[in-house]
């Protein structure tokens, strides 16, 4: 990771088995952190008493101590998951986002899912998926919006049932789901 950070790179994704040089290191040069809660059910994908499992129970311990770090050094954190190649894992990232909140406020891990997230992609200039811009609510802003049945600052998980909680979804400015609409 320090070599990495050393040849000029602007994130770090996972991290989860960083020191507290390499932390400080990327609060001192203003390198991201891309991180991840780990479902616990992905350790169940790597078989018993292997050398993978091994590595994987390194990984997943690593998590407290790369969030810890990253407060501790205040690194720009973005919320990031790589479940979402598996439809059945896809359907937690709401509940991994409210993991983070052993570490994080409910403001923290939100504002990391959504406007940190989108100061993070626009470090990719051109090959940045989402033209327009992100991260904030006006006029001529890519709108992803989402209407919860309750406050996710005081009950964060909220998030982790989307299909119970989320009244309104509406991403690029289309509205995928209304149940207020149907309500009436």
């Amino acid at each position: 990771v320090q070599r990495a950070i050393t040849a000029g790179v602007q994130n770090i994704e996972h991290g989860h088995l960083m020191d507290d040089a390499t932390a400080r290191m990327m609060a001192e040069k203003g390198v991201w952190l891309s991180m991840q809660p780990l479902p616990d059910e992905l350790m169940d994908s790597f078989p018993p008493g292997s050398e993978q499992r091994a590595k994987a129970v390194e990984v997943f311990a690593g998590t407290e101590k790369t969030y810890t770090l990253a407060k501790k050094y205040r690194i720009k954190t973005a919320w990031g998951t790589d479940v979402l190649f598996s439809p059945a894992l896809a359907e937690k990232q709401g509940a991994l986002l409210a993991k983070i909140t052993t570490w994080f406020t409910p403001a923290e891990a939100l504002a990391q899912a959504t406007g940190t997230n989108a100061e993070l992609l626009a470090l990719s200039g051109k090959r940045n998926p989402y033209p327009g811009k992100l991260g904030v609510v006006e006029e001529g802003a890519l709108a992803d919006l989402l209407l919860v049945d309750g406050n996710p600052l005081e009950n964060i998980q909220l998030v982790a049932d989307p299909a119970r909680n989320f009244l309104v979804i509406m991403k690029d400015g289309v509205i995928y789901k209304n149940t207020l609409a149907a309500a009436r």
